[in-house]
């Protein structure tokens, strides 16, 4: 019975990861191109992890697309690799059933959507941390710093949760020492300015002969204040767009387990409302620590009821996609054009977006056409943060 059970859901998992793929899989954007450039060597003081690895490559082959569409694949591919260890390794049938729910559902898609963004580097070391913390603690809490480095919002997805696998294994004192660094270094990170004076134009200035158009609205990113980004969108707006996810995630949990702290790992990600107008990534992070969070607990207490009902209502909230995108529908006319759509890449062309004043508190220029990209329904554009 067991064997039938892991073969049926084997195949369930691999039903579920290929209708992923093909709703959401595309080639990385010329946004998350951008940002991949980013380095602390241009004068850069967030976002900076990848663009540093990556500077020498980019700067032999000229910011070549094809560097950053690489590491953005070789982040996707060890993700997968990751999930995979997780799902066949997994005792117990429901865990394997949460891997694969997630990736059924809206979730998986727009993994596949946001290759390139940094939000799977940050899950990636997140595992990775896990993997190296019964041997070597210190290495653990080397590399949730280097996600803080990674992405400022490591501190609202991955280090919660890294905080209550922690809280789990280690008394409150050990857990401080190993939280302290990456705590410090994102409060670092927070208190100093994005970028040093320039940097932005001298790196849009040494990525003109690129073989992609930069994204100068990547790069104002790091010129603007957080409170004037609050200028250019609702803030109550976005939470409202991920309220109803919120509420499923968090009661889905709760009813799982009365874990408070754990509870609030899955929640932490809706606090990024603060932090930009992404609301459908925001809504795809909540998704994402909830299925983490239930992944790294006890399988025995898992309840299928709740998780079934939960699973449904997340799949009727969809997650729609950046740069006017959708996911793919299954009919014949879209499945004979995957491969145009799916692999065609941002080499030689322009993306012009218009944010849309009517979702901004301000309808004044610099939120309708020179910061580009917004909220919009039914799919936002890539945001501030």
């Amino acid at each position: 019975m067991a064997v039938v059970t892991h073969r049926a859901t084997t195949a369930f998992a691999a039903l579920a990861l290929l209708l992923a793929a093909y709703r959401g899989f595309r080639m990385p954007g010329d946004w998350a191109a951008t940002l991949e450039a980013v380095s602390v060597t241009d004068g850069f003081h967030r976002r900076f992890l990848v663009g540093t690895l990556l500077h020498p490559l980019a700067l032999a082959t000229g910011y070549a697309y094809w560097v950053f569409a690489a590491a953005a694949f070789a982040v996707l591919l060890a993700l997968l690799a990751v999930l995979a260890t997780a799902f066949f390794r997994a005792r117990h049938p429901a865990h394997r059933l949460v891997v694969a729910g997630w990736l059924l559902l809206p979730s998986g898609g727009f993994l596949f959507h946001e290759v390139g963004y940094f939000d799977q580097a940050l899950y990636l070391l997140l595992f990775v941390a896990l993997w190296q913390l019964p041997r070597r603690p210190a290495v653990a809490s080397g590399l949730m710093t280097a996600a803080v480095f990674a992405h400022e919002i490591a501190a609202l997805t991955v280090l919660p949760v890294f905080a209550v696998v922690l809280l789990r294994r280690f008394s409150v004192r050990i857990t401080a020492k190993l939280l302290v660094t990456p705590v410090a270094a994102e409060l670092g990170v927070l208190a100093l300015p994005a970028s040093s004076p320039g940097a932005a134009d001298r790196l849009r200035t040494a990525m003109a002969g690129a073989d992609f158009t930069p994204r100068a609205d990547a790069l104002a990113l790091f010129e603007r204040s957080q409170s004037e980004s609050w200028r250019l969108y609702s803030i109550t707006e976005v939470l409202l767009l991920i309220a109803p996810i919120l509420v499923v995630v968090v009661t889905g949990f709760l009813l799982q387990r009365r874990d408070v702290l754990a509870a609030a790992a899955v929640a932490a990600p809706a606090l990024l409302a603060f932090a930009g107008w992404d609301w459908a990534r925001w809504g795809f992070l909540l998704v994402t620590n909830f299925a983490v969070v239930l992944l790294l607990g006890p399988a025995r207490d898992l309840r299928p009821l709740p998780l079934a009902v939960a699973a449904v209502l997340l799949a009727s909230l969809p997650l729609p996609y950046f740069d006017a995108q959708h996911p793919r529908e299954l009919n014949w006319r879209v499945v004979s054009t995957f491969a145009d759509q799916a692999f065609s890449t941002p080499r030689g062309k322009r993306t012009v977006n218009t944010a849309p004043p009517s979702l901004c508190t301000a309808s004044d220029p610099p939120c309708a056409t020179t910061f580009s990209r917004a909220i919009a329904r039914p799919s936002p554009l890539p945001s501030v943060a």
